[in-house]
């Protein structure tokens, strides 16, 4: 038998559920709609069942000894997650307990950004470092620090929220939490497509994006348009860029990072965005830092860096007389 933890990535737009065994290896992989489903009940009754499926078409070979999940304003402590922004339901979620009276195992929770970096440091490049920042740019933007190889969580467990640090305080763009000139209404996927209609409304020159609706474009477009010299597509990224940059030169003066990684959709750019960001911050750093960390793409695999970091919070303290069957 082989033994696994399931890892689950509840994001804004689907939620990825994997097997991972010790070693890193995932067994299987799955995904959900997350804004399908209204009611948050149900949205754990589809998770509990996607993995028993899962269990089942593999013939009972692995045995489960845990699940963590990673999620937006993830409450380790309490298990829940609250008020979070980019995610169909509000208020307090009950999510450990949800689970756990489903699948009859223990569920460890915590915030989606935390559990890419825990993914980063056990299996990833970050392996023999200890300070680091670890930025997810998907729909939103999270963040977590790893300080001498401890991952700060806060007093609730919410430290890390760069995206909802305020780059614009007068004229921003509004944000799903409520606020103006957000961090994560400029970089995000979401961001740089506001980017891209805001460009688009601005300057009059070519450029094939205008014949694509919001709805449709996505990040790999414009990264796409980006390699073909699209202009308004390139300016999208150097602007993003700029913004991130300047807003990490400040993260950098507070914790001092040996590195920077990036992950998610929009890190898949790779130098139109990494290039700007780290112009852009070596522009804004002291002299005693500049020159001395690293902007580093994340070396797990896009699908699968928050699903080993949330197994790993299985991995951390589990034990043989945990594991069952299904």
């Amino acid at each position: 038998m082989t033994k696994v933890a399931i890892g689950i990535d509840i994001g804004g737009t689907s939620t990825k559920i994997g097997a991972v065994d010790e070693n890193g290896t995932v067994h299987f992989l799955s995904k959900i709609s997350t804004a399908r489903y209204g009611d948050f009940d149900s949205f754990t009754r589809v998770i509990a069942r996607t993995i028993q499926q899962e269990f089942n078409a593999g013939e009972s070979y692995m045995e489960l000894g845990g699940v963590g999940v990673g999620a937006p304003h993830g409450v380790r402590s309490r298990g829940t997650i609250e008020q979070a922004s980019n995610l169909p339901w509000s208020g307090v979620l009950p999510l450990q307990q949800n689970l756990e009276n489903l699948l009859g195992v223990a569920v460890s929770v915590t915030n989606d950004a935390n559990a890419a970096a825990m993914g980063e440091k056990i299996f990833g490049g970050a392996k023999d470092k200890k300070d680091f920042v670890m930025l997810t740019l998907g729909t939103g933007l999270g963040a977590a620090y790893f300080s001498n190889g401890t991952l700060i969580e806060g007093f609730e467990g919410f430290a890390g929220e760069l995206g909802h640090i305020t780059y614009n305080y007068i004229n921003g763009r509004h944000c799903r939490c409520g606020r103006r000139g957000c961090l994560e209404t400029y970089v995000s996927a979401t961001g740089i497509k506001r980017t891209v209609y805001k460009l688009l409304a601005d300057h009059f020159g070519p450029s094939q994006l205008k014949d694509v609706s919001f709805n449709e474009l996505s990040t790999k477009m414009i990264s796409e348009h980006a390699k073909q010299g699209d202009s308004i597509a390139i300016e999208a990224f150097e602007y993003t860029g700029k913004v991130l940059g300047a807003k990490l030169a400040e993260t950098v003066q507070q914790f001092n990072p040996q590195a920077i990684y990036l992950s998610g959709g929009l890190a898949q750019a790779g130098d139109y965005l990494f290039k700007p960001v780290k112009r852009h911050m070596e522009e804004h750093l002291m002299h005693v830092f500049k020159d001395k960390v690293e902007i580093l793409s994340s070396e797990l695999l896009p699908d699968q860096a928050p699903i080993l970091g949330a197994a790993a919070l299985v991995w951390n303290k589990l034990e043989k007389s945990d594991m069952v069957s299904f």
